[in-house]
């Protein structure tokens, strides 16, 4: 087998030094168009493909990204990932995956990922209260971008989604529907997320004038025992004030209502009418399928790497980041923020099959 060519056997071809090749590698513009003609015509030609975790240890533009993931069960992860892989690649970088198990401690795995030198930033999923750590560091100067939204946002650059229109266009299409007793399912009091949907819960039955029953507002931690749990506390209820409808934070605890409802002898969406939150891969396959709150995991997984290959190039952020330069201290910058919208997307559960409505309005 021949011997892998290096970066020196590049730069003797092509007459030029190591450092010229290096600025043609990472897209420098400091380069003479002949001169970076010819050192990626020899590349070509020579079959050269330079190693990424070594150009990272010499000291130069690592086109290398840390991903850090709560476990692979969690079952949106697999979605984001896919967004972040598509953008990566699609800009000539790698991504390095970090995962969390259960009794890891988040900050000892990002100061690993430090140590390493390996990678240029680091994009963080579902970072739970390491986002101050997080935004330490990005204030410090190194690229890092977080996708989450049960803990509050800080400086860091912070990619969400609107649960909170989400969460009112799903309870206004049970109001459309005819319902008035329509019960919430609370999703775990630490994270933000489940006060955003409650926050919409509330907005929508405002907004047509019907109280909020503190009776029909129960206590969930987003697995699907805590949903049976809650949704078998509603169905006990008298019949007079039991409710019509469910509005689930999530379409695991959705799953734990289905199977308190075959308990209780209900069916749904002829007894109770259902609508959830996320949309993971197997809600359309239940029976019912489920009607639930489209989260565009795909969406923000793609922003998010965009975001975090703006934050490590040396180049202008585009207009909609804010026009901003890197040169400027991350602590002089307003804070970037990202909010995708999401879709409610209707299937049987909720016993209408209209098209899917899509949350046109973006809170910032």
């Amino acid at each position: 087998m021949a011997e892998k060519l290096t970066i020196h056997d590049i730069a003797r071809l092509a007459g030029v030094s190591n450092a010229t090749v290096s600025r043609v590698l990472n897209g420098k513009p400091d380069v003479n168009p002949e001169t970076r003609e010819r050192v990626l015509r020899i590349m070509e030609e020579q079959g050269f493909s330079p190693s990424l975790a070594a150009a990272a240890l010499a000291g130069r533009h690592s086109k290398l990204i840390a991903v850090l993931v709560p476990s692979l069960n969690y079952p949106f992860i697999a979605e984001i990932i896919r967004g972040v892989a598509a953008e990566s690649e699609a800009q000539g970088y790698e991504i390095v995956l970090y995962t969390v198990l259960q009794q890891q401690d988040r900050t000892d795995i990002i100061n690993r990922i430090l140590a390493t030198r390996l990678t240029a930033g680091l994009l963080a999923i579902q970072v739970g209260h390491s986002s101050a750590y997080l935004t330490e560091l990005y204030e410090k100067g190194f690229p890092v971008v977080i996708i989450t939204d049960q803990v509050e946002p800080t400086s860091a650059p912070w990619v969400l989604t609107d649960n909170r229109r989400g969460a009112y266009n799903a309870v206004k299409h049970l109001i459309k529907l005819g319902h008035r007793r329509i019960a919430h399912i609370h999703g775990r009091q630490t994270f933000r997320s489940s006060f955003e949907r409650y926050d919409g819960y509330c907005d929508a039955l405002r907004e047509a004038g019907i109280p909020i029953d503190p009776a029909l507002v129960v206590y969930g931690d987003f697995e699907p025992p805590s949903g049976r749990a809650c949704a078998r506390q509603l169905f006990s209820l008298p019949e007079d004030r039991r409710p019509t409808a469910i509005f689930s934070s999530n379409d695991l605890m959705s799953y734990g209502v289905l199977a308190a409802a075959e308990e209780f002898g209900l069916r749904i969406p002829k007894d109770i009418a259902l609508v959830s939150f996320d949309d993971i891969p197997a809600s359309a396959h239940l029976s019912p399928a489920l009607t639930t709150v489209r989260q565009p995991f795909f969406e923000m997984g793609q922003r998010g790497t965009e975001l975090l290959l703006h934050l490590i190039e040396e180049t202008h952020f585009p207009e909609k980041y804010g026009g901003m330069k890197k040169v400027i201290a991350p602590t002089q910058r307003e804070p970037i923020r990202i909010e995708i919208p999401t879709s409610l997307v209707i299937r049987e559960s909720c016993g209408s099959l209209s098209q899917t409505l899509s949350s046109l309005q973006v809170f910032s």
